[in-house]
């Protein structure tokens, strides 16, 4: 693979040393006399790694070295300086280079610095192409959907988009509120910038508040090194907040702060950092249900409810479910080596009659399962798993346990639907949980999570 590679220093003798070196080595070597030059040759050639002077008149190499991290964040960038200093060094560093080597260098020391930049920058490319090709052949998180419920969350994305407001996703498990997020960061204005996404829950407590801000080394016991945070990640970009709900009191004030002021203070640091960041949060739980049970700051609420867009259950969008279907089965089909062409009308009207409690991503795991022990073609209802099966649907298409009263509303009597699938998997397991999740196609943390909100005992039902 040929390499580009731009050298920038204000001694042409340099530069042409640099040039016939890196050129033995297969690599394209451009030249520029100071940073003002350099730019312009980044703006006009695909430029895979620079090598930088220190000391240059005009734009010297940290103002040089800070405008490639703002207008290429992936290029790296080595920063070679006669006046070597273990501040200089580490100053570079922590602006963003990837290595520095000092004057008069060894050819040697050179060859295996720029080996590392390139070879970093090619981990990068291959990400970056991995990516794009995952986007564009395989797009598992499509919006896709043609029902009243779903042409509403479509319109809510179209009006938000352009804005940096910031937006709350509310919905059930699997509904799609991080396909949703990305989305709108996608087809924004920054979608060329950072999209970071944080799941509040799944980070422990004490890690939470560097996880978000960052840290100096030193801070607390085991930080090592200085650590940037989500907030500075995203900075540019879009910061998805995952289960928010979930978030610890003590930290909800600080993320208060940080959407107000934009301001954020990294653990252990004096210093504070202004941040330029649109929050998307996202939670399943009804925060002001929380926000009166004082597990939820009011103020916090109203920050993150400027643009509340609400994402309909599967059950409440039935027509999608054969669509959705219809794309899991040829993108997975697709991956599995098979081409599924649909779906036999029994398969798709026992689809269509289950409550789907997990909903879209407990529907891409039923296709994904459906699509590997299909024999043909077409997925049958005997290729379906078993659960979907399990119990036939009233004539008010709503399951209730034998002997059971009817819910006086709507949130109770789904919450009786739930309950029931899941005491059917815990029994048809065993009692297994990872088996149970396994059988209804949501994963193990999200089965947890339904079985302490539905208050269920495993102990107690196990037989």
């Amino acid at each position: 693979m040929t390499h580009n590679v731009l050298v920038v220093d204000d001694e042409p003798k340099l530069c042409d040393l640099l040039a016939s070196a890196l050129s033995q080595n297969g690599i394209s070597v451009f030249t520029a006399g100071n940073g003002l030059h350099a730019l312009k040759v980044l703006e006009a050639e695909d430029i895979d790694l620079v090598i930088s002077d220190w000391r240059m008149p005009g734009m010297d190499g940290p103002q040089l070295l800070a405008e490639i991290k703002s207008r290429f964040p992936q290029l790296p960038v080595i920063v070679m300086t006669a006046y070597s200093t273990v501040k200089n060094a580490v100053q570079s560093m922590r602006n963003g280079a990837f290595d520095y080597i000092a004057k008069p260098f060894d050819i040697d020391e050179l060859d295996i610095t720029v080996h590392k930049a390139l070879q970093f920058r090619d981990i990068l490319k291959d990400n970056q192409r991995m990516r794009a090709e995952l986007d564009e052949h395989q797009q598992i998180d499509s919006l896709i959907g043609d029902s009243p419920s779903f042409r509403r969350v479509l319109q809510a994305i179209d009006s938000v988009r352009e804005s940096s407001a910031t937006i709350l996703l509310t919905g059930e498990s699997g509904t799609g509120k991080e396909m949703v997020a990305r989305a709108i960061h996608k087809h924004g204005n920054r979608a060329d910038k950072p999209f970071v996404a944080v799941n509040c829950a799944a980070i422990p407590e004490g890690l939470l508040e560097s996880e978000m801000f960052g840290h100096r080394k030193g801070a607390f016991t085991g930080a090592v090194t200085d650590r940037i945070g989500r907030f500075t990640q995203a900075d540019g970009g879009t910061l998805f907040l995952d289960e928010i709900g979930e978030m610890p009191l003590a930290l909800q004030a600080k993320i208060l702060r940080a959407l107000q002021e934009r301001i954020i203070e990294p653990v252990g640091d004096t210093k504070e950092r202004k941040v330029d960041v649109r929050v998307i949060a996202a939670t399943n739980k009804n925060l002001l249900d929380a926000v009166a049970n004082k597990e939820f700051r009011e103020d916090l609420y109203y920050r993150l409810n400027v643009f509340p867009i609400p994402l309909p259950a599967l059950r409440e969008r039935a027509e999608d479910i054969a669509p959705l279907a219809r794309h899991f089965a040829h993108v997975l089909g697709a991956t599995a080596g098979k081409r599924i062409t649909g779906f036999s009308a029994a398969a798709l009207q026992a689809m269509s009659q289950y409550a789907w409690p997990g909903n879209i991503r407990e529907l891409q795991n039923c296709v994904e399962r459906a699509t590997i022990v299909a024999s043909g073609a077409v997925i049958e209802d005997e290729d379906l798993p078993a659960y979907l099966f399990a119990s036939a649907p009233s004539e008010s298409g709503v399951i209730f346990s034998e002997g059971s009263s009817v819910p006086s509303d709507l949130d109770a009597a789904l919450a009786e639907v739930e309950k029931s699938y899941i005491l059917a998997a815990l029994a048809q397991s065993n009692g297994v949980q990872a088996a149970a999740a396994q059988l209804i196609g949501i994963s193990e943390r999200s089965f947890w999570y339904r079985l302490k909100k539905l208050g269920i005992h495993v102990d107690k039902i196990v037989r």
